[in-house]
């Protein structure tokens, strides 16, 4: 007889984690299966050590930048392998620490892949297991080309097992890994060329942003090709790539080559058929505000869906459909809404709410823009000089903040708060009337005119 549980979830990243805990508090009994190491896509080749290495990119400008304030800096070497210890070893403690997490929950952990075999019952390992509610969290792996030579590159996986820095690294993408990874390698010793199919970098944010970006990139070296696609990869004999492309390089030789060009959801191994949910073209689960699937007790959440794909989103996901599904809280959801993200890039990106564009479209004549730029006092003795840009988008007589867009040195910290003011309805006069804090980047979001 098939062991039961009230819950089952398929992945143990960030929102399969937070929907066990969460219902395991409310009484449900729980298991979570997963087959590979625990905290998924964002604490082993994603968020966590991606920040280790942007802090490490950023110490490099900061080096850079302590001459002007009057430091002698006769010896600068970095090494990479030392780094990289270090942040496998701080990734591994997060692995085991959340083996303790899933214990101190009483969620029963079983290693191994999860299969449909109907809509409530799962099979692990030859062992079959049901129960009432079923979630999938199983996240997304990197995409690949289909294209000559392809297997020559690596992915954002494989950047986080490279050995050493690149002396020379092209990056294929225009997204957030593709411009984070870029700023990194930069920063760190690589030449990096970035490969842009279009025009721009993060095409679905704010023109300000996307803009600023780009002159951030080409400013701090990295060479940025705009209509240029990759059609081609060779192996040569000293083990270096090459690159055939169409559009502004034709042919480009590198020594490391990283694919960025988006994701995947790891819904093909499910065997989804055999439960009836409904499924899009490219693999992602549709669901509905309340997380529920086209099949009564199975749902999905964070990056197999088709919503926002960023930890936080997934974990305040999972936590609320917890809530709905065993906290007698039946309205409870996320609301997809006003959701503040960050890029980090250099200088890193904050942005939250409508863009202008987007503004433009839905309200039309009623949107008012307060922007603003300038070089950030801690420039002003650097050799240097990246300005620090902001955009406030505004709607009706009231001027309620439906878009908040900053970039340059410490928008990474600021949005968080600007992004709560902007989610209860702040308006112009709302910022307008708060003191500013002085002398700092921040303070220019509350004396734009």
């Amino acid at each position: 007889m098939a062991e039961h549980y009230d819950l089952m979830v398929i992945g143990g990243g960030s929102g399969g984690l937070s929907v066990a805990e969460r219902a395991t508090g409310y009484g449900a009994r729980c298991a979570l299966i997963e087959a590979g190491r625990l905290g998924g896509t964002c604490v082993n080749v994603g968020c966590v050590p991606k920040k280790v290495m942007w802090y490490a990119a950023h110490l490099a400008h900061t080096l850079d930048d302590a001459a002007g304030y009057g430091f002698r800096l006769d010896y600068f070497g970095f090494d990479w392998r030392k780094l990289k210890d270090a942040r496998d070893t701080f990734v591994q403690n997060i692995n085991e620490w959340y083996l303790g997490y899933l214990a101190k929950a009483k969620v029963d952990l079983l290693n191994g892949f999860g299969r449909f075999i109907d809509a409530h019952t799962l099979d692990v390992n030859g062992e079959r297991y049901t129960a009432d509610h079923i979630v999938i969290a199983t996240g997304g792996r990197p995409q690949v080309p289909e294209l000559p030579g392809a297997e020559f590159g690596m992915t954002s996986d494989g950047f986080f097992a490279l050995p050493s820095c690149p002396p020379r690294t092209a990056i294929v993408g225009s997204g957030y890994i593709a411009v984070e990874l870029a700023g990194m390698l930069q920063a760190l010793g690589s030449e990096v060329t970035l490969l842009l199919r279009k025009d721009q970098v993060l095409r679905s944010f704010d023109a300000l942003l996307r803009e600023q970006l780009m002159e951030r990139l080409r400013e701090d070296g990295v060479t940025v090709l705009t209509q240029t696609q990759v059609r081609a990869v060779a192996r040569l004999a000293n083990g270096a790539l090459s690159l055939h492309c169409e559009g502004q390089a034709s042919t480009l030789p590198v020594d490391a080559l990283i694919w960025a060009i988006g994701r995947d959801p790891n819904t093909d191994a499910l065997n989804l058929a055999a439960t009836g949910v409904l499924v899009n073209p490219n693999g992602s689960i549709p669901t509905d505000p309340f997380q529920n699937t086209s099949v009564s007790g199975v749902y999905a959440i964070g990056d197999v869906t088709q919503n926002f794909h960023l930890t936080p989103v997934a974990i305040a996901a999972g936590r609320r459909l917890a809530d709905r599904l065993f906290g007698g809280q039946p309205e409870r959801r996320l609301v997809y809404e006003n959701i503040p993200t960050v890029v980090f890039s250099h200088p890193p990106i904050g942005t939250v709410g409508l863009t202008e564009e987007e503004a433009r479209q839905q309200f039309g004549s009623a949107v008012q823009i307060y922007q603003t730029q300038f070089r950030p006092m801690y420039h002003a003795f650097t050799h240097r000089q990246p300005r620090t840009a902001m955009k406030l988008v505004c709607v009706g007589p009231e001027e309620k903040i439906v878009g908040c867009h900053i970039i340059g040195e410490g928008a990474d910290e600021m949005l968080q708060g600007f992004a709560v003011a902007v989610r209860m309805g702040a308006t112009k006069r709302d910022f307008d009337d708060t003191v500013a804090i002085h002398p700092t980047s921040a303070e220019e979001l509350v004396t734009m005119r």
